[in-house]
């Protein structure tokens, strides 16, 4: 029933293992307990509910739940054993031939206050740290295997983006035209679920708004918000009609095997306003300029000022990624198992951009009561600079 072919290669695991291991052992952190689902499906290739224990020297040790059976037929982790409650593991660890971490690794950025305190009480006698940094800089940087997974996922997104035109028409409401478009993801075996890493972020497929409901402001980092189907959601398509002369982003993730592709393209029934192509094709220039920037050593935040001072320089200083308070202090973002990886294209962002990295970058304009224009793609940080992975027509497309 199960299908072995999904599972991630034991090379694979075994090599990201050893890259955090290295952290680990760089900072004097003895063993990590890691129960996140995307880092339980990195380092085990599962997210069946479970407990990986990494040592800093050793064999790792998966403590599983629920479902143990698929645990064990999902993971190529050598030693899977079942667990009960969390209050087994110091029991469960010393049985099995480790010793107690007197420093222990928690990723606290993503864990409930109470597991954390389940944790101080098992492991009274430890010190207790944070390891999620180090874990989203050991998934920054992408293998073969991984990046070919997610070179497929952006030939998924460029086929929907294709899509677009059959289901565009005028007086559907962006609600009933998002669909239609997730039906043609689905079709193709987008999972559905685009995690997200952030506290309190979520999202559904992305963001599909048309004319100035783009532009209205939302929870989410994003420069886009959308008034949403209601305020328990408060973001991406709602009940609006979608009308002539009106920028239609269709900004949507496509999520394959667990790994996300990012793309975002302008689309409108009849010719847009001057106003808008000219600002379109400002921010077109500042992705290309980006792209050609875009080489490994050169810091994430010194490629945001570089997209801020261009589209500065070509007058949007005022409307690029959002307006006022609301603006978003960045110019793309790490992709990987999650939407907001290491590194983000934003203020301060002092990471470096490594060969192997896979960043979105996303230059837009927000204009309030008109719409939103823009770019977005993925692209594969190479050893000369970027390889763009989504290439559908970047030009506004007019239906």
């Amino acid at each position: 029933m199960f299908n072995s072919e999904l599972n991630t290669p034991v090379s694979e695991l075994d090599r990201r293992i050893e890259k955090f291991k290295a952290y680990l052992q760089a900072n004097k952190i003895d063993g990590a307990l890691i129960i996140q689902n995307t880092d339980l499906f990195y380092f085990a290739g599962t997210i069946q509910q479970a407990h990986l224990f990494i040592p800093a020297d050793g064999e790792p040790l998966l403590m599983a739940r629920k479902s143990f059976e698929r645990a064990q037929a999902e993971s190529n982790i050598k030693r899977i054993i079942p667990l009960t409650s969390p209050k087994q593991i110091p029991g469960l660890l010393r049985s099995n031939g480790y010793k107690i971490p007197g420093v222990l690794g928690l990723e606290t950025d993503v864990m409930p206050a109470n597991f954390y305190f389940t944790y101080r009480e098992c492991f009274e006698n430890s010190k207790l740290v944070d390891v999620s940094h180090f874990i989203r800089l050991v998934r920054s940087v992408k293998s073969d295997y991984e990046i070919e997974i997610i070179k497929k996922a952006a030939c998924f997104s460029d086929i929907v983006a294709q899509k677009v035109k059959e289901h565009l028409e005028e007086g559907i409401t962006e609600i009933e035209f998002a669909g239609k478009i997730e039906a043609e993801a689905r079709k193709l075996g987008h999972q559905g679920i685009v995690r997200m890493r952030l506290w309190g972020s979520e999202m559904f497929y992305g963001h599909i708004m048309a004319g100035p409901s783009a532009a209205i402001p939302s929870f989410l980092s994003s420069p886009t918000g959308g008034l949403g189907v209601g305020h328990a959601v408060a973001q991406g398509p709602g009940f609006m009609a979608i009308q002539k002369h009106q920028p239609v982003l269709v900004d949507y993730v496509f999520a394959w095997m667990g790994y996300l592709a990012d793309n975002t393209r302008i689309f409108s029934i009849g010719d847009l306003p001057d106003e808008l192509v000219k600002a379109h094709q400002a921010m077109l220039d500042v992705h290309a300029m980006l792209k050609k920037e875009a080489k490994p050593g050169l810091k994430a935040c010194d490629l945001y000022e570089m997209a801020t001072e261009l589209a500065g320089t070509l007058g949007y200083s005022d409307n690029f990624m959002g307006i006022g308070d609301q603006k978003i202090r960045f110019a793309g973002h790490g992709i990987g198992l999650e939407l907001d990886e290491y590194p983000f294209i934003a203020k301060g962002q002092e990471i470096a951009l490594q060969e192997g990295m896979v960043i979105a970058l996303e230059p837009k304009l927000v204009f309030p009561g008109k719409g939103v224009v823009g770019i977005e793609n993925t692209h594969l940080v190479g050893k000369d600079g970027l390889i763009q992975l989504t290439v559908a027509d970047e030009q506004i497309v007019i239906i």
